[in-house]
């Protein structure tokens, strides 16, 4: 697959971690994505792909693509062969400012690009990024899209200096002492997180948690899983493994096999940090 990846300029570096270009033939027709404080556009200009927002609920086919707020459980998305598409990777507050709704409305329900941007813009962007040459003019065309379409959110400011005292320390910082040095009630904190992001700053600060706890996880060396989960700060074994499985939709044994044959039928491949196959 070929994968194109840069930063975005001001005014979108304080929202967005990367733009990207992905084309090609996937690893896998299905991958399954952990939970991680991470919302995502793409913008799909290939056959339709699937989502299944959860293990409980059907695959919804999505054409023009998606918005995907910050998740609390594992999401399952199926590739067509080949794809091709153009996407954001937002800080947990940034796709907010591009949205006609709460973020807390399309927390595990993504919504279609037609539902926050309309259909007649949706598809006059969808026929520019067809007409670009090459991936770089692709990005250059979404992100003028970003900046064009960038409102003021209220309390983004504050969502962003508490989502990032959270990301610093991975999730270990007591939430009460950020809400006093904010001088915000835990009510209000609560409200503008959901707004902003889709999840309170407790939840927030789990998934970051939960995040650096499994990233930090070498798959290929042997694994003391009740040290893994004292380094993590859980209370204890059960615990931890009552979490993975809600972020992960796997217990910490599986998460192991599945990590262990992407690495091991797809070595450096461009998509082998996170998504997990579900084959």
């Amino acid at each position: 697959m070929e994968y194109v990846s840069r930063a975005a300029g001001p005014p979108l570096d304080g929202l967005v971690d990367d733009l990207y270009y992905l084309e090609g033939d996937p690893p896998y027709s299905r991958l399954l994505l952990p939970a991680a404080p991470a919302p995502l556009l793409i913008v799909n200009l290939g056959s339709p792909f699937l989502i299944r927002a959860g293990t409980d609920v059907a695959a919804v086919q999505y054409t023009d693509g998606c918005a995907v707020t910050t998740p609390t459980r594992a999401w399952e998305f199926g590739y067509p062969t080949p794809t091709r598409s153009v996407g954001v990777h937002f800080k947990p507050w940034g796709l907010a400012p591009f949205l006609p709704m709460p973020a807390a409305d399309l927390c595990d329900r993504p919504a279609t690009v037609e539902q926050i941007w309309d259909r007649p813009a949706t598809a006059e962007l969808r026929h520019r990024l067809a007409l670009a040459d090459g991936p770089y003019e692709m990005l250059t065309l979404l992100e003028a899209e970003l900046v064009r379409r960038r409102r003021t959110i209220n309390g983004l400011d504050i969502v962003r200096q508490m989502s990032s005292a959270i990301a610093e320390t991975g999730g270990a910082v007591p939430i009460s002492d950020l809400g006093v040095a904010a001088r915000a009630s835990s009510t209000y904190l609560a409200q503008r997180f959901k707004e902003v992001i889709g999840v309170t700053p407790k939840r927030l600060a789990r998934s970051y948690r939960f995040t650096a706890t499994v990233l930090a996880i070498n798959v290929a060396a042997p694994i003391d899983w009740g040290d893994v989960a004292a380094r993590a700060g859980y209370f204890d074994q059960a615990h931890f493994v009552h979490e993975f499985r809600e972020f992960t939709g796997l217990t910490p044994t599986r998460y192991v096999e599945v990590r262990q044959r992407f690495l091991r039928e797809h070595p450096d491949h461009v998509l082998a940090e996170w998504p997990l196959p579900a084959d």
